[in-house]
């Protein structure tokens, strides 16, 4: 019995996309990710909170111009050695060139524990843009922070 494989039409399509994408020129690829960090603003508040259920809550600005793309501004937070980062949660941006206030509040894995006292806090600020019928990100924005987490 002789079986032949024939792909999905979307599959099909997604990976014939994502393999143009890797052939286009250097200039082509740079626009499809802009260049990195470029229009906007995000900045991370020096304290964060930690709930006694360890729910953590982050907070600070962002500013961005209106782009072609849903605009996002997510955080994450590490102690100690920070080479293991948990995400803490996502906001949906406004993009209108004014300054904006964000708040994410997440919980780590269930086998982290995060405790009060110093911490390591990244938000970044990230578009996803439509290129060749995909969402590829576009980062507008990065913000590294010591902080200092507070029980609730």
């Amino acid at each position: 019995m002789h079986w032949r494989l024939t792909p999905r039409p979307a599959l099909a399509a997604a990976a014939a996309v994502a393999g143009a994408a890797l052939l286009l020129p250097a200039a082509s690829a740079a626009h499809a990710t802009a260049a990195p960090y470029d229009t906007g603003t995000v900045t991370v508040d020096p304290t964060g909170r930690i709930a006694a259920d360890g729910t953590v809550t982050l907070s600070g600005t962002y500013r961005c111009a209106p782009g072609t793309g849903p605009v996002f501004v997510s955080s994450s937070v590490s102690q100690d050695s920070g080479s293991v980062r948990h995400g803490i949660g996502g906001t949906r941006a406004v993009c209108d060139g004014l300054q904006h206030r964000w708040t994410n509040t997440g919980r780590p894995s269930s086998d982290t524990t995060l405790r009060p006292g110093p911490a390591q806090v990244e938000a970044t600020l990230m578009e996803l843009r439509p290129f060749g019928g995909l969402p590829l990100p576009a980062f507008h924005a990065k913000q590294a922070q010591d902080v200092t987490l507070l029980q609730d």
